[in-house]
């Protein structure tokens, strides 16, 4: 009898069944607009899909995209270009499907957004073959002991000397982990997405620009039909631009301005917060759409900013793929910067003046073919060629045309 009550007492009640009708009830209130909202908030979205954000990563995508990667050999005369089968493959075609472009764009946009990204390269016969960039929602990264991590992949599990695992802003608590911009920009995109919700609002359901001011005493004006009925009668023209009219003793119209960005300060809000974006992105504001073209603020956008990230693609898949000491991958900066064809010409100009650079260097700076009378040195003397300079004669007070009259100057006469 004690067993019965104890089990009774501790027993689990049966499952109650939940009827069609009001599963459907809970699926039908999600569906609606205004409780999505209510229950889950502005924060469902990732940060990502904000225009500002995506206008930023593109910048850093299509100006890395468009850097030509370099195979580069240290030698004892300083660093050589490589141009072989592995650097064709690293420059022009990464894999089958992609070309340059598509696959650091691909990189570039998956590292910023999310700070890691992951690509596996492919060995055939002991060759590197292809390089597969891995979808970033599928990726996993683990800590894995002390101080060793793990990258999984759709069930699979990478070592991460097995893997191109790029990285950007590393976690100082896990420094294998790259967290992005997802903490800083979390604050900013919300206002962002509070005052573009706001704008469209005014935009779609503008307050109206008059006010008919009428006597509430009258009867017609205590429901909604014959206030309707009265907007009819008085209100409503059948031709555009026709005035209305009305009895002065139970109307009487006003203008009003209503609410819009400026008197919100929307505009201002907008401004500061894209500015906001761009700051902790380091790009210039002009890029997204605030402010006027800067070359000086360009030019250090690029050199600072942009190369960092460079140099984390360019060392990491240095690592990762090259085995020679002698061996390094470098992005050409030089086509990014804005020269104009004076500034190219001029410094041109400069260096072969300086024997510093043949005139094929200055006519490929020019985008113009080589010449093959234009790969001698020359010297501003004259223009002589290098190995002629010693053959010059100077003019003095006792020649005539650079011929002298027999005598050596530097010799002493013995006869006297």
């Amino acid at each position: 009898m004690a067993k019965k009550k104890l089990r009774a007492r501790y027993g689990r009640d049966a499952p109650r069944r939940v009827r069609a009708d009001e599963t459907a009830s809970g699926l039908i209130s999600l569906k609606d607009p205004e409780a999505w909202k209510i229950l889950c908030g502005d924060g469902y979205r990732p940060i990502v899909q904000c225009p500002e954000v995506q206008i930023c990563v593109g910048v850093y995508a299509s100006l890395i995209a468009s850097m030509t990667l370099r195979l580069m050999r240290n030698t004892d005369k300083g660093d050589t270009r490589e141009k072989n089968q592995l650097s064709r493959l690293l420059d022009i075609e990464p894999n089958r499907y992609m070309t340059h472009m598509d696959f650091f764009q691909v990189l570039v946009r998956a590292l910023m957004e999310n700070g890691n990204q992951v690509t596996v390269p492919i060995y055939r016969d002991g060759f590197l073959s292809e390089l597969i960039p891995l979808k970033p929602l599928e990726v996993s990264i683990v800590a894995d002991g002390l101080d060793d991590y793990r990258i999984g992949f759709r069930g699979r599990y990478f070592r991460p000397d097995e893997v191109l695992h790029f990285r950007l802003n590393p976690d100082p608590d896990e420094p294998w982990r790259g967290q992005g911009y997802q903490v800083s920009l979390r604050d900013v995109v919300k206002s962002l997405r509070q005052a573009n919700a706001t704008r469209q609002a005014l935009q779609e359901s503008p307050a109206p620009s008059i006010i008919v001011k009428v006597d509430g005493l009258a009867e017609e004006f205590q429901s909604k039909a014959g206030r309707d009925k009265l907007a009819e009668m008085y209100l409503d023209s059948e031709q555009k631009g026709q005035p209305w009219l009305i009895p002065s003793e139970a109307f009487s119209v006003e203008q009003v301005k209503p609410l819009n960005l400026s008197d919100l300060a929307i505009k201002d809000s907008l401004e500061l917060d894209k500015r906001a974006v761009a700051a902790i992105f380091g790009i210039p504001p002009f890029l997204i759409g605030i402010g006027d073209f800067k070359l000086e603020e360009y030019q250090h956008f690029v050199t600072t900013r942009l190369m960092a990230v460079a140099k984390t693609i360019e060392q990491t898949m240095t690592r990762g793929i090259l085995w020679s000491p002698d061996l390094y991958l470098s992005f050409n900066p030089r086509s990014l910067y804005n020269y104009s064809m004076t500034d190219l010409v001029s410094t041109g100009k400069e260096l072969i003046d300086r024997a510093a650079m043949r005139r094929n260097e200055l006519r490929d700076w020019l985008g113009l073919p080589p010449d093959p009378e234009m790969d001698d040195m020359f010297l501003l003397e004259n223009y002589l060629p290098t190995n002629m300079l010693g053959q010059q004669k100077k003019l003095n007070p006792d020649t005539k045309g650079g011929e002298t009259d027999g005598t050596n100057d530097n010799e002493t006469d013995q006869d006297e």
